[in-house]
């Protein structure tokens, strides 16, 4: 009987459809999840800038939701929601919101009382000097939070080929662990660090563009 090769391209190049369609599909489990997490950051961060009190209970039950392991998480789930996408994703979201209201939290807190007092002497509303002033001077560190959110995220999607989903997940477990076939292990380790090295690096190039002076007052440090 012939020796396998250890790393096959004839399997990759056979199979480059379902390949891309498991990119794809990792793409939108981790686009959606980074963006409903940030919604919820958003009004949880909102609403703690509203009553201050309410950092550390908010930090307290999102850091405890970080900590839960994805398979315990699951457990908990599955019996509510099924083996299904909506499963996959409450657990995604659940683990973006401890980083996300950290950073948007820290980020509105970076703007000085003058600037806010500057604002409101030019007779902007709360909601204006929301979001013409306090939300652009923020925008650095708040990136700086979807750049980690997204890159932990990228990683976390492949955990949810257990429940049969995945994305290059099920590349790692249902094809190559669960069927000793190294190729499609070591693709989908390749394609997840490549995919998350992408998305890092074009966040950091939306920060770039968003946020110019930060850029050249870094420059004239």
């Amino acid at each position: 009987m012939r020796e396998q090769p250890f790393f096959r391209v004839d399997w990759i190049v056979d199979n480059a459809d379902a390949i891309a369609g498991r990119v794809w599909e990792h793409v939108q489990m981790t686009v959606i999840a980074v963006v409903l997490g940030f919604v919820i950051a958003i009004a949880l961060a909102l609403l703690i800038r509203r009553v201050p009190r309410l950092y550390g209970p908010i930090i307290g039950v999102t850091g405890t939701m970080f900590a839960i392991p994805s398979l315990a998480l699951f457990a908990i789930l599955v019996p509510f929601t099924g083996l299904s996408v909506l499963t996959a994703e409450i657990a995604l979201v659940s683990y973006t919101l401890l980083i996300l209201v950290r950073n948007i939290v820290a980020g509105l807190e970076s703007v000085g009382p003058d600037v806010v007092e500057a604002a409101t002497a030019m007779g902007l509303t709360s909601r204006q000097r929301l979001l013409q002033v306090e939300l652009p001077i923020a925008l650095p560190v708040v990136i700086a939070g979807i750049r980690i959110a997204t890159v932990t995220t990228v990683g976390l999607v492949t955990v949810t080929a257990l429940i049969g989903l995945g994305g290059l997940g099920y590349l790692i477990i249902n094809t190559g662990i669960n069927r000793f076939f190294p190729t499609s292990i070591y693709t989908g380790v390749v394609l997840s660090v490549l995919l998350a090295a992408l998305a890092d690096i074009s966040l950091l190039l939306l920060q770039r563009a968003l946020t110019p002076w930060s850029r050249s007052r870094a420059g004239g440090v």
